[in-house]
């Protein structure tokens, strides 16, 4: 059984620091590109930030400079530090893992919460 649980959000002020975690089990998560999605009221759910299974990383323009995604294989998890919070950030936030070789191997975590307020 496939499991991705996060943790880490909260409330914080705006200029402020979250580090997000997402703890894998149930797959070859060193396979598995690795990545951070958020979710708005009443918006889509957009991307943040991936990490393939060898390091490279790609991120949303809204938050390049801010948010670092990095990855731990002999961990099995994935975290997402973001600096310099915004209230636009305020979100669900997701975890997910993508298996490029075989596109239905994709799963969520159940998301957490970030509130950043101003």
């Amino acid at each position: 059984q496939v499991q991705l649980v996060e943790s880490g959000g909260g409330l914080v002020q705006a200029g402020e620091s979250l580090r997000l975690s997402c703890a894998a089990s149930g797959i070859t998560f060193s396979l598995y590109v690795m990545g951070w999605y958020r979710q708005a009221p009443g918006k889509q759910r957009e991307l943040v930030a991936t990490i393939s299974s060898g390091g490279r990383t790609n991120y949303a323009d809204s938050v390049k400079g801010r948010f670092t995604i990095s990855r731990d294989n002999a961990k099995s998890t994935v975290y997402l530090r973001m600096n310099s919070l915004r209230p636009d950030d305020t979100a669900v936030y997701y975890c997910n893992a993508h298996d490029i070789t075989l596109p239905s191997r994709d799963y969520w975590g159940q998301g957490t919460q970030v509130t950043v307020s101003s």
